[in-house]
């Protein structure tokens, strides 16, 4: 027989005399490899989840326009919305919608109106919750807070009147500031200071009065036309004549539309009127670019996709993460992948003292043998590597059959937790395998040192 043949008989007769020992020390080192694999995947699947989740939460990009076109009005056109968008989705995934804004009154107060497309919109805030419908043709969703100003209910009638003088180049500057701040980012203090100017004006105090006016303007809708071009040129500034306030300013006037839903965030978007595109061409009369447009990005550096929009002077538009979005996105999983290499640090301790313990008690149970093959002319070397070898068995079983029982756990978890499945890794799973047969080996370095010290006639002296 060769001294191959011998070595492996050897050693596999050693395994299966001590199966115990050796089932003790595989199910330390698949423990380990379980542990450590499912905690690699989900470390590696749960940022990607989680980035999937944070985009239902509304917009991580806000563009808006960095001057104003010939009319004095920001936008921004439909052939730069397309430009901007594919520079985004060149980045990874993007979901986008646009906003354009307008100052109306409603009962002669002001508020701020958006027109959207309703499926853009809802595509991109899957956390707003609307009781009713998304606007439509003739029909309007209000936030919460227009409606409990103004009594409204799903299914009510109300009337917006709209002014040109009330959407001068300033007060479109403000409402291109309102998108900013409608989407709930604290990074532009000018964009707050704009919702709070106009967009969460509350109505008069005679709010009984306010809803029965919207209700009886019905019968004048059929004049809206002539009766917002009339008023265009009047600015609502106008001194109050005999200690009253102007006609303009108490026109009630405009088009009516029915409330099809009332959206409930909590933030600012309550406080604003949406309705289709076209619902506000018709209302204004002028078909423009948009105010804002709000990006759900998927790209891994979301600060090097701003830098890169922003340097491009000739897109005349400016863009800037929201802030709240994406501070709590790297927050999250800063911690998570903090909390995995904790864990790891303590499983593979843990995994280190196990093997390490159960390959002390087979080299404590084969000292006599040891001795005796060292009196026998065995060198230290070879009783050694056979340890290391039946070490690094162990290891390679365990974390064979630790990875396969660590993917199920991760993609348990992931069903669980964020109901969807993830792709087996396999080179992480190569990885796992590789060094739970590492981990074995170092572990048992310190009672195979032990073992290749023994002294012979000491060994055979006490047999």
């Amino acid at each position: 027989m060769t001294n191959t043949g011998m070595f492996f008989r050897m050693l596999f007769s050693a395994v299966f005399r001590r199966r115990s020992r050796a089932v003790m020390a595989v199910v330390a080192s698949l423990v380990g490899a379980a542990t450590l694999f499912c905690l690699a995947m989900i470390c590696i699947a749960v940022p990607q989840q989680m980035n999937e989740e944070m985009r239902a939460y509304g917009a991580n990009l806000i563009v808006t326009p960095t001057e104003s076109g010939a009319d004095g009005k920001a936008g921004i056109d439909s052939a730069m919305v397309k430009h901007t968008t594919e520079m985004v989705a060149a980045q990874g995934y993007e979901k986008h919608a646009t906003y354009r804004y307008e100052n109306v009154r409603v009962n002669a107060a002001p508020y701020v109106m958006a027109g959207i497309d309703t499926a853009e919109v809802k595509n991109l805030n899957h956390h707003w919750v609307v009781d009713g419908k998304w606007p439509s043709a003739g029909k309007v969703m209000i936030g919460r807070d227009v409606a409990d100003a103004l009594g409204l209910e799903v299914g009510s009638r109300i009337t917006i009147g709209y002014r040109a003088s009330d959407n001068s180049s300033t007060a479109t500057s403000t409402s291109s500031d309102k998108g900013t701040a409608s989407n709930g980012t604290d990074s532009s203090n000018s964009s707050m200071q704009g919702m709070d100017m106009s967009g969460t004006t509350s109505a008069p105090s005679d709010e009984g009065a306010g809803s029965a006016n919207a209700e009886t303007e019905g019968e004048t809708s059929s004049n809206t036309g002539s009766q917002s071009s009339a008023n265009s040129s009047t600015s609502s500034d106008q001194p109050t004549q005999d200690g009253r306030v102007s006609s303009d300013i108490m026109d009630t006037s405009g088009t009516e539309f029915r409330v099809s839903g009332i959206v409930d965030t909590g933030g600012n978007e309550d406080s604003i009127i949406y309705a289709t595109n076209d619902d506000v061409n018709k209302l204004t009369g002028t078909s423009r670019g948009v105010d804002v447009i709000e990006y759900s990005a998927g790209t891994e550096d979301l600060n090097a996709l701003v830098k890169s929009i922003n340097s491009m002077t000739s897109m005349h538009v400016k863009a800037q993460p929201v802030t709240k979005i994406t501070s709590s996105d790297t927050r999250i999983i800063t911690m998570l992948q903090t909390l995995f290499w904790i864990v790891s640090l303590v499983v593979l301790v843990l995994t280190l003292v196990g093997v390490g313990t159960t390959i002390s008690s087979i080299v404590s149970q084969r000292r006599n043998e040891i001795g005796l093959r060292k009196a026998l002319g065995a060198s230290s070397a070879a009783i050694g590597t056979e340890f290391y070898v039946e070490s690094a068995m162990y290891g390679l079983l365990g974390g064979l059959l630790g990875t396969a029982i660590g993917f199920g756990l991760a993609q348990w978890l992931c069903v669980a937790v964020f109901d969807r499945s993830i792709g087996f890794n396999w080179w992480l799973a190569a990885g796992s395998v590789i060094l739970a047969a590492l981990v074995a080996v170092i572990a048992s370095i310190p009672p195979v040192h032990r073992a290749t010290r023994i002294d012979p006639a000491v060994v055979l002296r006490e047999e």
